[in-house]
């Protein structure tokens, strides 16, 4: 009996460790692929459904999926990262990322990726104001950086934590270059963020997408495929503007962690998300897609007009990437 009883024991953890290898010979961790974000939802759908391969959500922002990447350097649990692309060139920087080119890689502008392959754009967004025009209560939609400051937005406006989100870096770059500054000279972002304390902002660190929605925050410095998923997607009354004094345009980029434990799926994702299928999902979540042609005529339409994109200016990005962390430590000091 107690022979039977450990053959039963032995079949059962044989069939354990059979299924556990399976199911992880059929996954890659991604960090920073939050399902509420960029429709990264759809696509890890897609991604499992095309491929085989379960791709799990994960709700860190580019900041913090790089401070674990860093710390998992010698022990890597994730095999690719989605990061803004100052993020993407310091963990290049960093060592924690691995050269790889996709199939799609020649489809990619040069200034849009490394030329050795440690990071490549998969899409880009324009920032702005993502508005829920019902939580304004009657009040007008603001136009600018300026109307921000006004004190009848007091305890409406939200942005994430520029010392942490790379959209709130993103944020406090685009609004120092319509004030007059520089990646050289951050004094105009500085004294904004000053000044718009006044106003109580929300400065939460995680995508707020769903507090927009339901009217919390009701002006969020976001991007405009965000504000567009609300309007078109989910049926909100929801604006999207780009500030009269400008704004940016910024990649999102993706690479294969270093020494990853499942580092062929992860390659796999990386091919798919650049495919045209994994491409118009971008597209049709209101992204600009890194592959032009997936942009249709009917989404197309759908975004404000080229004029009021011809505000969005690009920078060095290289060198946005060198002062972030200045930036952040002097936010952290003078403005938190």
């Amino acid at each position: 009996m107690r022979a039977f009883l450990h053959n039963v024991l032995r079949v059962a953890l044989l069939g354990w460790l059979l299924s556990s290898t399976v199911a992880m010979a059929q996954s890659a961790i991604c960090y920073n692929c939050p399902p509420e974000w960029a429709d990264w939802g759809t696509q890890l759908k897609a991604i499992k459904a095309k491929t085989g391969i379960t791709v799990p959500s994960d709700n860190k922002n580019s900041g913090q999926s790089l401070a674990q990447l860093v710390a998992e350097k010698n022990s890597p649990v994730a095999d690719v990262t989605y990061l803004g692309v100052t993020f993407g060139i310091q963990a290049s920087a960093d060592g924690v990322v691995t050269p790889f080119k996709p199939a799609a890689w020649n489809e990619i502008p040069d200034d849009l990726k490394d030329p050795a392959g440690n990071w490549f754009t998969i899409h880009s967004g324009t920032l702005g104001f993502m508005v829920n025009v019902d939580a304004l209560k009657g009040k007008l939609i603001p136009k600018s950086w300026a109307d921000l400051l006004k004190p009848e937005y007091k305890g409406l406006i939200g942005y994430l934590d520029p010392a942490s989100a790379f959209v709130g870096y993103v944020g406090a770059v685009a609004i120092n270059q319509a004030r007059g500054g520089s990646l050289d000279n951050f004094g105009p972002a500085i004294e904004y963020f000053t000044a718009l304390k006044k106003n109580e902002p929300i400065v939460p660190k995680q995508t707020s997408y769903a507090r927009v929605l339901s009217g919390e925050i009701a002006i969020l410095l976001d991007y405009d495929f965000n504000a567009y998923r609300a309007k078109y997607k989910d049926k909100a009354n929801v604006a999207f503007v780009i500030p009269t004094e400008g704004t940016l345009v910024v990649p999102y980029v993706m690479s294969l962690v270093n020494k990853g434990p499942n580092a062929e799926n992860g390659k796999k994702v990386l091919d798919f998300v650049l495919s045209d299928e994994g491409q118009a999902i971008w597209a049709n979540a209101y992204l600009r897609p890194v592959r032009a042609s997936a942009v249709s005529a009917e989404v197309q339409a759908r975004f404000l007009p080229t004029a009021d994109y011809a505000r969005a200016k690009t920078v060095n990005y290289a060198q946005m990437a060198k002062v972030q962390k200045a930036f952040s430590d002097r936010y952290l000091k003078d403005v938190q």
